[in-house]
């Protein structure tokens, strides 16, 4: 019997080893501030290049990466909904949750961002570190919005990355798509996923060189801004803790209102849900917990079960469409640049269109392709997203926490509405 090598025992995960290039970056950085302010400046001038062109290579996915997601989540959701009233129930659910979650970020993340000290010194010098610009979108009026929504030239829109009408289009495209002869269908959306899935190879292959373009982005943000870019990467990890946390504190409330669950009931049979999702960090991995306490804790149908939580794990992140927009509130407040009512609605409706297109892609390349459409849309500079990036995995735990608290939290929507319009209610357990 051939014994393990130490190599096999102890590879580490594309985080971790994000984790690590961002620690090491910021050693470097800070001990050359420390020891000779300019030789860091030369050092970051040299290792700049690194950073912007490791996030240049993530930029470029995201157009046709994002229609064709859009395209064949629209299609997924379609059959889905076809194929019975249970599931078209769930996927309003789903719709309606993921708009909450994505206005209830765009009202409450500006409101703890006020509460943060802003030091506009060290504002100036991180921004200059990432050479980001500072030119934010004119806000557009009612009129504007709503005529912008449909482009005149989907190319044009693309080429221009006005990512909500671009997806506008690829909605159109995927509901038409969905209404043709399934044999024709079937083979454009194999095209589409093809497109899709090469798009995804080459933000794994980009992804794979994450530490060195992380490492490349932290080191010139140290090197330039110093000590104080740990505060603000700090402010950046507690709000996002505190919006995933907040999101599944109103998920108990949503769950006692629209699905009539008692809270003690409810929280309990949580727990094992919950302590899977947190140790895992994997909304997969807790589908099992999901469906054991949902039919043996909360009494759910199987039937119901088995059909709404595999589809809530392939198609409903609760806290995906809030991180989207925290992420850019946080850059919004990082420039000192306003994001006005009518972006922020803008916002909210592409990033739960997003969110529902994207939910198979892994957690890395979710965070930037997804992230980016967002930001680009409110104006704001997506330079800043390579050094989120390396941080985001702290607060992750309690994003999947949020996610499988919400794939449950759904099943009880939906089994409610089915109890009360097929059969009188069963009386709820003390």
């Amino acid at each position: 019997m051939s014994a393990r090598t130490p190599a096999s025992r102890f590879t580490l995960s594309a985080p971790v080893k994000v984790l690590i290039a961002l620690v090491i970056a910021a050693i470097v950085g800070l001990s050359l501030t420390a020891y000779d302010q300019a030789l860091a400046l030369k050092v970051a001038d040299v290792v700049r290049p690194i950073g912007r062109l490791w996030l240049n290579a993530l930029q470029m996915t995201v157009v046709p990466l994002v229609t064709a997601l859009v395209i064949v989540g629209v299609n997924t959701a379609s059959n889905a909904a076809a194929s019975g009233r249970t599931a078209r129930n769930a996927i309003i659910v789903f719709l309606v949750l993921l708009v909450g979650s994505a206005a209830f970020s765009a009202l409450i993340t500006p409101a703890l961002l006020d509460l943060l000290p802003r030091d506009a010194e060290t504002i100036q010098t991180f921004r200059e570190a990432l050479r980001s610009p500072t030119a934010a979108a004119t806000p557009l009026s009612a009129a504007q919005w709503i005529s912008s929504l449909i482009p005149s030239n989907a190319i044009s829109a693309a080429a221009s990355s006005a990512m909500l009408p671009l997806v506008v289009f690829a909605m159109f495209f995927g509901f038409a798509l969905s209404r043709q002869e399934p044999e024709r269908r079937d083979r454009i959306l194999d095209i589409i996923r093809i497109i899709a899935d090469t798009m995804i190879t080459i933000v794994r292959w980009v992804l794979w060189a994450a530490p060195v373009g992380v490492f490349a982005l932290v080191l010139v943000v140290c090197a330039e801004v110093g000590m104080s870019v740990l505060g603000v990467l700090g402010y950046y990890i507690v709000l996002m803790c505190v919006i995933y946390i907040l999101i599944t504190l109103l998920l108990y409330g949503v769950a006692r209102v629209a699905a009539g669950e008692p809270l003690r009931r409810f929280a309990a049979a949580l727990v094992p849900v919950q302590v899977i999702a947190g140790s895992t960090q994997s909304s997969l991995a807790s589908l099992p917990a999901m469906i054991d306490s949902a039919r043996n804790r909360l009494g759910y149908p199987p039937a119901l079960t088995a059909l709404v939580l595999p589809m809530a794990v392939s198609l409903f992140r609760i806290t995906s469409p809030a991180q989207y927009i925290a992420v850019a509130s946080f850059i919004a407040w990082l420039y000192g640049i306003d994001v006005h009512a009518s972006q922020y609605a803008v916002a909210v409706l592409l990033a739960a269109v997003i969110s529902m297109g994207s939910t198979g892609l892994p957690g890395q390349a979710n965070f930037m392709t997804n992230n980016l459409p967002i930001t680009q849309s409110l104006g704001l500079p997506v330079e800043p997203l390579g050094v989120l990036l390396a941080v985001d995995t702290i607060p992750d735990v309690f994003c999947t926490i949020g996610n499988a608290t919400g794939g449950v939290t759904a099943t009880g929507i939906v089994a409610k509405h089915t109890r009360t319009t097929t059969e009188p209610e069963h009386p709820a357990e003390s």
